[in-house]
């Protein structure tokens, strides 16, 4: 009885859960979180439009791009001062709360977390 009791008030004291990322599967539902809001991390500002564009600055530099939503993932490619940054890629996308987590490769490389502001 007292080991019930225990565990009762250690899960009250715990509070809930933390929030999980959330996929996010279609473009208008992309588009819905990323309109009219940057794309923040420290040193980065990025705007990605409706329309497919990427533009912004990234530690001083000028960031522009193209991207579109294919099979739910997102596609793009960036440019720094007009030069390749990174060739096209297809990432997976999650949020939770303010932040979008896109994960590059499909979902199987690495992640970068930026902030909705």
């Amino acid at each position: 009885m007292r080991l019930a009791i225990l565990t009762v008030i250690a899960a009250l004291i715990a509070g809930p859960a933390a929030a999980e990322f959330k996929r996010v599967n279609e473009r208008d539902n992309f588009i819905s979180l990323v309109e009219n809001r940057d794309l923040t991390r420290l040193g980065i500002r990025l705007n990605v439009t409706d329309n497919g564009k990427i533009s912004g600055r990234a530690f001083g530099q000028k960031v522009s791009g193209e991207w579109s939503w294919s099979s739910g993932f997102f596609c793009r490619d960036l440019y720094v001062n007009g030069d390749v940054l990174d060739e096209a890629n297809c990432q997976t996308v999650e949020v939770k709360g303010n932040t979008l987590r896109f994960t590059s490769d499909k979902g199987t490389g690495d992640f970068a977390d930026l902030r909705l502001k």
